[in-house]
Parts: C-alpha cells; structure tokens; sequence
C-alpha cells in the first residue's frame, strides 16, 4: 500500500523515500520498508512505477499555491549539457516544478550529423503519435547550415539521424540555432522555425549583440520530414532575437523569444501572438523576465502557465516564471528543482504510457 505523507508527518515512520532527488516535501510509505538505505529491497523505480498505475498524486507542496493539474499528466523535459557533444537528456516530473533526470542522467542519443553536436534539443508530438525532434546541430555555417533531426515513437528508440539544409537561399547566413518545430494540426504541417543572422540583411543597430550578430527567426514548413519549403523570414521585430519557441493558447499562438540586444543590455524574455502558426505575430510585450536569460520554453500546467529559462549569467541557475493569465509573471525559480547542468531544451506533456515505458527502461538498465 503507497499513502501520501505531508512534510509534518515524517515522523510517524522511519521507512520514508523522497519521490524525486532533492525534491524536499513529496514523501510516500510503503508496508514493508521505503527507505533511503543502501540495502532498502525497495527500487525507487518500481515505486514510481506503481504511482503511475495508481494514477495522478502530488508530488510536492509549495508555499504558493499550486495548479490544478490534469489526471495522469506527466512532462518531459529535454535537454543539453557542456557543449552538447554528448547528446539528448530527459527529465520527468508530474508537477512542473521537480524534475527528475532519467536513464542515470546519460545521454539517449549521441549527434552524429552537421557539427556533431546536439544543443537546444526540442521535441513535439505529432497526430500520429511520433515524436520528432530538432537541434542545433553546429556552431556557424561553415559547421552545419542545417539542423538535426531523428524522430522516436517511445523516446527510446530513434531514427537514424539526418542534417535539414535549410538557408540555401541565403548565402551570408551565419548560423542556424536553436530550431523550434510546431504542428499545425489542422492543416497537418510543421512549422520549424529557428535564428539565423544573415550578414548586412538588417541595418545595423544599437541591439547588435556579441561578434556583431544579428538575428532574426526563419523557417520551413514540411508535412512528411522528407520535403521542406524554402527558408523564410518568420519574425522581425525590429531589433535582434533569438530562441523562439511556440505554444498554443484556444484559437491564438504565443511566441515567446529572448531580446537579444547587446546595448544597452535587454538579454530577457518577451512574447507576440497570432491568429496562426503562420503568423504574423504582432503586440510584442514588454520584458517578463530577468536580464541574461535564454532557452525559453512554455507549458501549461491545469491553468497556470510556466516559462522555463536558463539565467546564464553569475550566477549559474534554471529558472521558471508563472502566470495565470500571460500578462503579469512570477519569478518561482526557487521553487524549481532541475538536474545539475540542465540546459537549454524543451518542455512537453506526455501520456501515462509514455512515461510508464521510459521508467520501466531506465529500471531495465539499473538491473543490468
């Protein structure tokens, strides 16, 4: 039998087990022995096995209230670490604020294409139930004018890798980073969009940012991964961004991108909105976020909204922002719990199979 136990009733048994690493206030106790010592015959993963069969629990209590989360939601979170040589990392968390890393926090899939590197992975699901997922693949063009791509029905096993060429028509083009992809459904197409500085394109400003970039966000659009569209001009403020990403919110799409201008000093988090995917996006907010963040990524927890970033100035940390209604924000990064050296990636809401299959693999190779 697994009950919840709130932070005050610790005491009432010693065989207690923190759900998530460094995750603080989420406890359960089990008949026999739920405890964090070395010879405890109780697997960690087999217990949150079991939660997944029993179905939706909370795992943490915070001093803010929570969101009202839906039944059986489970959320993924992708990401990097170092320089992304190593590949794909993924974090589980049933809450949106405590996330778990899985498979021993090592990589599911080593870059093989473009730069051989794997930054900024981003995954989305399509109608069909694959995932597909892109990544910035190299550093400048003269390393990959292109992204990465493999796609995955379980997140375990993926497709061969392949490099998209994308900016052909641009000769100038500097880099491609951080592509983004967002599924159309009705119209069943793929938007994948990504920042690009095409050398003398745009005038120059007082935004530039470091080594005299200067971008704007592209894109594709594909329905089958095989074909692609030209590369396109997808936003232009007017000034310098980089990193955007998209959600949807009933019949509008939310944009939400890092200002990238150098001087004077922007480097924060703003958001346009369309009556399409298509565009085009229009009322640009003002900042919502700390300066010196980057990576954003949206998610929408029962009916609260979260914005992940990554503050990469000193000092060095993963944060969140919230809203209820994505015009006045929160800062609640304390209330975050990433893994160590988590960076940029995006953030999605899985099935109860998906995330039963992923923890019954990371089990499967604890045994080994």
């Amino acid at each position: 039998m697994v009950t919840l136990l709130q932070p005050q009733d610790k005491k009432k048994c010693k065989n207690i087990f923190n759900f998530f690493p460094g995750h603080k206030t989420g406890f359960f106790e089990i008949e026999s022995c739920l405890c964090i010592r070395d010879n405890c015959p109780v697997n960690k993963y087999s217990i949150i096995l079991f939660t997944l069969l029993l179905g939706a629990f909370t795992l943490s209590s915070h001093a803010t209230p929570k969101a009202e989360k839906e039944e059986n939601s489970w959320y993924l979170f992708t990401s990097f670490r170092d320089n992304g040589q190593d590949g794909l990392h993924l974090s589980l968390s049933n809450d949106g604020y405590g996330w778990t890393p899985l498979n021993g926090d090592k990589s599911y899939l080593k870059p093989t294409v473009g730069g051989k590197l794997m930054r900024d992975p981003a995954i989305a699901r399509g109608p069909d139930g694959v995932f597909h997922m892109v990544w910035t693949s190299g550093w400048t063009a003269k390393e990959a004018k292109m992204f990465g791509y493999a796609s995955s029905t379980n997140l375990i096993d993926w497709s061969p890798q392949k490099g998209i060429s994308v900016m052909q028509n641009e000769p100038k083009a500097r880099n491609i980073w951080a592509p983004e992809l967002f599924c159309d459904s009705k119209e069943k197409l793929w938007y994948i969009f990504w920042s690009t500085t095409v050398t003398g394109k745009f005038p120059d400003e007082t935004g530039v940012s470091e080594d005299q970039y200067n971008h704007r966000a592209y894109y594709v659009t594909t329905r089958d991964f095989e074909t692609f569209s030209e590369s396109k001009l997808y936003f232009d403020p007017g000034f310098n961004i980089i990193d955007a990403t998209m959600a949807q919110d009933g019949e509008r799409y939310l944009l939400v991108f890092k200002d990238e201008r150098l001087n004077p000093v922007k480097k924060n988090l703003r958001m346009a909105t369309a009556q399409s995917p298509a565009g085009p996006f229009t009322d640009v907010s003002e900042p919502f976020t700390l300066s010196w963040v980057e990576g954003p990524s949206l998610l929408k927890v029962g009916d609260t909204w979260f914005c992940y970033f990554d503050h990469y100035a000193s000092p060095h940390y993963y944060g969140a922002v919230r809203s209820k209604d994505l015009k006045n924000w929160e800062d609640c990064s304390k209330e975050m719990q990433f893994p160590a050296g988590h960076r940029h990636g995006t953030v999605i809401q899985i099935d109860h199979s998906i995330a039963k299959g992923l923890l019954e693999q990371q089990k499967e190779n604890d045994t080994q």
